[in-house]
């Protein structure tokens, strides 16, 4: 899934190796499949970007938006982005893929779900997860996510009841940070997922302040978690200690072995001993 670290990462890459580049041919939808979501009909995706140039590409929380001169491009959730160079094989099932002037393609393929929206740069793209992931800062921005304001997101009546994965990981609190990079950070600052806010005393808040910059950089600075893949289908260089790769292995901080449990939808990592 795309989080934060994986999108900063195929922002980086896709800047570096696309922009400037024409589209040639646009071909959207190809693959049916009943979770990918499009803005309008994706038959409507060929006209409107054949024939231009990708100008740039930013990621905004767990989402990346490509530029294009005449249209805006978004990409999140589960979809796997893969660049494949000049007269390379592309992916027999896709829901979109765009082939450039240089002869190379970057082919978009949903897994469970994800998000493949295009519209024209002129109208009001409506989506509320997109809304709020421009407006809310980031934490790779630590001079704007400062602790002041993590502590502020913390101390609200409606986060205080609730527990570290629920107050971290849902609502769009800190979009782009999902279950899947809330399990390192949670460890490192020795928390378990179902921890209450409201128990947590004033060093434990700011540890986990802390162990959530220091994570998501480092997860950033190594193109992604090895859990998941960049532009060229590389997994990423950040090594995970609680994900489904090390359930049952010894914590590498005491040996007791890494749990998985089920928590709230999703599978959450924790070793027992370290994390309170």
């Amino acid at each position: 899934m795309i989080e934060i670290p994986e999108a900063a990462t195929l922002g980086h890459q896709i800047r570096e190796e696309l922009t400037g580049r024409r589209v040639v041919t646009v071909l959207a939808g190809a693959a049916a499949h009943k979770f990918a979501w499009y803005h309008g009909d994706p038959a409507g995706y060929a006209p409107l970007l054949e024939g231009d140039t990708l100008v740039s590409a930013a990621a905004h929380g767990g989402m990346l938006e490509l530029h294009t001169q005449r249209a805006l491009l978004l990409f999140h959730d589960g979809v796997n982005l893969r660049l494949h160079p000049a007269a390379g094989p592309v992916p027999g099932k896709h829901q979109l893929l765009l082939t450039f002037d240089d002869g190379s393609a970057l082919s978009a393929s949903v897994q469970m779900y994800g998000g493949l929206y295009a519209w024209d740069r002129r109208e009001t793209f409506d989506n509320p997860y997109y809304r709020i992931a421009l407006e809310k800062p980031s934490p790779l921005e630590p001079e704007q996510f400062t602790q002041a304001y993590f502590m502020q997101l913390l101390a609200g009546p409606d986060v205080q009841k609730l527990s570290a994965k629920a107050a971290l990981a849902t609502e769009q609190r800190i979009p782009g940070l999902g279950n899947g990079v809330l399990q390192d950070i949670l460890w490192k600052a020795r928390l378990l997922p179902r921890r209450k806010i409201s128990s947590l005393t004033e060093e434990e808040a700011q540890k986990l302040y802390v162990s959530l910059m220091s994570t998501l950089a480092e997860m950033s600075r190594l193109r992604g978690r090895d859990t998941e893949k960049d532009l060229y289908g590389i997994p990423g260089g950040y090594l995970t200690v609680m994900s489904a790769k090390n359930a049952g292995a010894p914590c590498p901080a005491c040996g007791r072995a890494i749990v998985k449990e089920a928590y709230m939808g999703g599978s959450v990592y924790t070793c027992p001993n370290c994390q309170h």
